[in-house]
């Protein structure tokens, strides 16, 4: 963060209130726990990746999208081109997230601890996640994880995100969820999710993904197991974005774990 930007963030009047704070949608969560959460974790076993169409609507996206210029809702903004992540520009939120983020963050994770467990089993890790998020954040803060994740990411023409996984850590959750908030085509071109996976005495293998506005997708963060000739072994995934050619690209990342 530059001197000029943490003097906005420390400068900007305290904006608390806004629209989405009380507007998520009272179905959300009914929604969410409808969907075919065993079919997603096929997906993610054979993928690394599953996507969920339509996750939220184009109200929503706009809401979330709006948040960016409130700097006092966010616990830090990073300039990716200064520290060589690429071009663009991402936000951390501060607490209290915002009520959408937090009921997606709440009402995903359980979801999912299923294939989390079952991976770090799979790949003779000892660790095992609790079914309830708060008990998850409650053994990050004991270990000095106190730090928020939910973020914002803001990408114009020429800007790209190099490829990473996204640790923060030593308690880190293998799963995290991508939320596209513009519409492809129409507000941005070019843009696309890529994902790679590093496995043993192989060449890297990418997959790219077109997702369009309001839908999102579970990806590995770090590691998952694989099944080969010789038994399972741990393949590492990394994803990005690809140059945006023109528009504005804003996406929601919800990550499972806080940062230390």
């Amino acid at each position: 963060m530059t001197a000029q930007q943490a003097l906005a963030f420390q400068s900007e009047p305290l904006a608390l209130s806004h629209p989405l704070d009380v507007a998520t949608p009272s179905d959300l969560c009914d929604r969410i726990e409808a969907l075919d959460w065993q079919q997603f974790g096929s997906a993610l076993d054979v993928d690394g990746h599953a996507t969920i169409r339509n996750l939220l609507d184009a109200q929503d996206c706009g809401a979330l999208s709006a948040f960016y210029p409130h700097n006092a809702r966010f616990r830090s903004c990073v300039a990716m081109q200064s520290h060589g992540f690429g071009r663009g520009e991402y936000k951390y939120f501060s607490d209290p997230l915002p009520s959408l983020i937090a009921t997606l963050r709440s009402t995903i994770y359980p979801l999912l601890v299923p294939t989390a467990n079952r991976w770090q089993a799979a790949m003779g890790l000892e660790l095992r996640f609790p079914g309830d998020h708060a008990a998850f954040l409650q053994r990050c803060h004991a270990d000095g994880q106190t730090r928020p994740t939910p973020l914002l990411l803001r990408y114009g023409a020429g800007d790209y995100n190099c490829l990473h996984q996204d640790l923060y850590g030593a308690n880190v959750f293998p799963l995290q969820l991508i939320v596209l908030l513009s519409a492809p085509g129409r507000d941005f071109d070019g843009g696309e999710l890529v994902l790679t996976e590093q496995r043993p005495r192989m060449q890297s293998r990418a997959s790219v993904l077109r997702l369009g506005q309001g839908d999102a997708v579970v990806i590995a963060v770090h590691q998952r197991p694989v099944t080969g000739t010789r038994g399972v072994y741990r393949v590492n995934q990394r994803h990005g974005v690809s140059r945006v050619h023109s528009g504005q690209r804003d996406t929601l990342g919800v990550i499972f774990h806080d940062a230390a």
